[in-house]
């Protein structure tokens, strides 16, 4: 489903959390659908790590006329993220003569969600009927509740922890060092895809009774082939330094206050077979949100899962949503 692409430019954009700054900022999005005289029909996506505005290509099954994100009903927002490989300013941009490269500053989940609000702010949003996201897209999605929990009406927060895990930011340490030592991005593809899947998918389809002709090292060739020819080896590197800095505590007195402030209606999505963040990391989130609910993805995959089982997913954010709706409606005739 074609959406409508656009750029915007911010000129002396505010400094970056840890203290870098940029002297131009160009955000590219990609938008569906219309808003409406109210502008109370936004959704906005976040997308993970090595995803980007472009919804139809990676997330496809929760778009369209019926779906998660309708664009008969809703206008639905998709930026590249900060610091990423798409269109929005990042390492390969230029800064005068020359790319930015290893020169870029670090970013934050902070600094990602900032520039989401200057992006709707600028195509004059107040509030966001929904703020969606998986993984990296579900660190910004639980930053905004936090950091402006009136600029949202609902969230869903899929395979998301409240902050990073020494699990994950062992695994992306060694990807750092597969890019440092050898300037393999192939390399620490193949490293993350070890962690998105879970061992029982990968023997079922390359075990030795899968009569598959294929095999488990050459799915991983693929993959980090196919990263290696559309994504940024620096870029690469500022998200996974974003996400192992990730913690909705930090300078919040701690994760668990923080979230306990949150007044907004949230789903809470985990995936039983999740490797890199299992279950447990959204069962604490829901206990401590206000208003939260649960929804397991019963999927086998493991943490890809929310990219793989599109349907099953569309399917719990649909249901999540007319509840919202239902509730909205039942408030809004007991005023």
């Amino acid at each position: 489903m074609n959406g409508n692409d656009r750029v915007i430019t911010i000129e002396n954009p505010p400094p970056l959390t840890g203290g870098g700054r940029l002297d131009r900022l160009e955000i590219a999005f990609r938008t569906w659908g219309r808003l409406d005289a109210g502008a109370a029909n936004a959704v906005l996506v976040c997308p993970a790590l090595t995803g980007d505005r472009h919804l139809e290509r990676w997330w496809p099954g929760l778009l369209g006329p019926g779906r998660s994100l309708d664009p008969n009903t809703d206008f639905i927002v998709a930026a590249d993220a900060l610091g990423g490989s798409g269109g929005t300013t990042g390492p390969a941009h230029r800064r005068g003569l020359r790319p930015w490269g290893e020169r870029f500053p670090q970013v934050s989940v902070r600094d990602m969600v900032a520039v989401q609000r200057l992006l709707i702010d600028a195509l004059g949003i107040r509030r966001l009927k929904l703020v969606i996201g998986a993984s990296l897209g579900g660190m910004q999605v639980l930053e905004w509740q936090v950091a402006h929990p009136d600029r949202l009406e609902s969230a869903a927060v899929i395979a998301a922890p409240a902050r990073q895990t020494a699990w994950a930011s062992a695994l992306n340490h060694a990807q750092r060092r597969a890019l440092a030592e050898h300037g393999d991005l192939e390399l620490a593809r193949m490293i993350a895809m070890l962690s998105y899947r879970h061992w029982d998918n990968l023997d079922g389809r390359f075990g030795p009774d899968s009569g598959n002709e294929r095999s488990a090292q050459g799915w991983l060739d693929h993959h980090g082939r196919a990263l290696r020819q559309r994504f940024d080896p620096v870029s690469y590197r500022r998200l996974m330094d974003a996400m192992d800095g990730h913690d909705l505590g930090r300078g919040r007195w701690g994760w668990r206050k923080a979230v306990r402030g949150v007044d907004v209606r949230t789903l809470i999505v985990g995936i039983r077979s999740d490797l890199l963040y299992p279950p447990r990391d959204q069962q604490a989130l829901a206990e401590v949100i206000p208003h939260a609910q649960t929804a397991w993805l019963d999927a086998t995959q493991g943490h890809d899962a929310f990219l793989i089982e599109q349907d099953r997913l569309d399917r719990i954010i649909c249901g999540f949503r007319r509840e919202a709706a239902g509730q909205a409606t039942l408030q809004e005739a007991s005023a």
